[in-house]
């Protein structure tokens, strides 16, 4: 059964995190307005994926480690607390728009020694169902289009305040739900495959020697960085989400074992910027420049991704996301969260508030959050998002003590 090109094109758009995110928002009007957002294939890798972060802005680069670095930034896995532990994150994803589409997210580390921690997580992303149909309309089926990424990191201490990591990914997105193109001529679409990995640092000290409350830390994640990914056989190819975070964490102890964070990240996906853009006049007519940005390679995309925008520095500056987040903890055991996360108006424009809850118990945490948009009729509205976290050395402290000794 073949799918053509103008069938997949239409699943890509609609399943473009990028594109669904812009539906039914406002731009300016009366004036010419360039509307030109990065788009890349597998833009799932983009969606923060757990709930404590989700509830902070989506925030996470320098936060305190948990069991969910794995996805913002892995080097934080040094700096755990814990000797091992692991989570598992459930999203329903844009509601507004549908009601099948979920992201399902499972990650844990282990602490080899004082210095060394393995860390790895599994994400999985339903697209739901999909009816198909051909360039003469006709009905090709329903399929489920679906994708997946694992990953496996190593982070070590460098320093005593000082930390690294490096992760291998794996990536798999079946676009096409498993239905190929065998009839002549046409073209056969196939799972696409890609290998990926991160870089990562954090650094974290106390300010104003050991004895102080106050903490300052911050971290820096490129991710995402790996081969391009195909869904015809090679002859098209897209490029990753390759993506540079960098972000600052401020906490400062409180009274009876309570303490309040401030966080601030700062994101930039690092692929080409389209030339394929659509400047809107005020007399309502489009202009559309071609893009020829699709065969630079990685490397050169990556380095030319400062410095590509067809705006010149000011819509460089433009695609730059920020992010900031605040997390309260009341003796450690219940969480209040919020944050805000800002998109440029021409890039996106993804502006929404955030807010989240936590409990902390004996051997797990339980972190709820929720999206408030500030646009009207914006897909994520009442997204929300859970998170069960497992502590196995409080797990294991207690089998072995009995939970009368708790």
């Amino acid at each position: 059964m073949s799918i053509s090109l103008k069938t997949r094109t239409i699943l890509l758009i609609l399943l473009s995190l990028n594109s669904i995110l812009t539906v039914g928002q406002s731009l300016t009007t009366g004036q010419e307005v360039r509307y030109n957002p990065i788009s890349t294939a597998v833009p799932f890798l983009t969606i923060t994926p757990d709930s404590r972060h989700g509830g902070m802005g989506d925030v996470g680069a320098a936060t305190s480690p948990d069991v969910n670095a794995q996805y913002l930034n892995p080097s934080k896995y040094a700096f755990a607390s814990e000797k091992w532990g692991f989570g598992l994150s459930y999203t329903p994803w844009l509601r507004e728009l549908v009601n099948d589409v979920n992201l399902a997210y499972l990650a844990g580390f282990y602490q080899i020694d004082q210095n060394q921690v393995i860390g790895s997580s599994l994400r999985y992303f339903s697209m739901g169902e999909i009816t198909l149909t051909g360039q003469d309309q006709q009905n090709l089926g329903t399929v489920s289009p679906s994708e997946f990424a694992f990953d496996v990191s190593y982070s070590r201490k460098l320093s005593d305040y000082f930390s690294g990591g490096v992760t291998l990914r794996y990536i798999n997105s079946n676009l096409s739900g498993g239905m190929g193109g065998t009839q002549a001529g046409a073209e056969n679409y196939t799972a696409g495959n890609a290998w990926a990995t991160d870089v990562s640092f954090y650094y974290t000290n106390k300010l104003g020697g050991v004895e102080s409350d106050n903490s300052i830390a911050a971290g820096v994640n490129f991710s995402n960085i790996g081969s391009k990914i195909s869904y015809n056989q090679g002859s098209t190819k897209e490029f990753l989400p390759a993506n540079m975070r960098l972000g600052t964490t401020f906490t400062t102890q409180l009274a009876d074992s309570s303490s309040f964070s401030i966080s601030l990240d700062v994101n930039k996906l690092l692929v080409p910027t389209p030339a394929n853009t659509v400047t809107y006049a005020s007399d309502g007519s489009v202009v559309v420049i071609p893009d020829n940005n699709s065969s630079k390679s990685v490397i050169s995309s990556i380095f030319g991704s400062f410095s590509d925008a067809p705006g010149g520095m000011k819509e460089e500056l433009q695609e730059f996301t920020v992010s900031t987040g605040v997390e309260y903890w009341y003796k450690q055991q219940f969480a209040l969260r919020a944050g805000y996360f800002n998109e440029a108006q021409n890039k996106g424009n993804r502006k929404y508030f955030t807010a989240g809850v936590g409990v902390k118990l004996n051997i797990a945490a339980i972190d709820v959050s929720y999206v408030i948009p500030t646009q009207r009729n914006n897909p994520l509205a009442n997204t929300i998002r859970f998170s069960l976290l497992f502590n196995m050395d409080s797990f294991l402290k207690r089998k072995k003590t009995g939970p009368s000794n708790m």
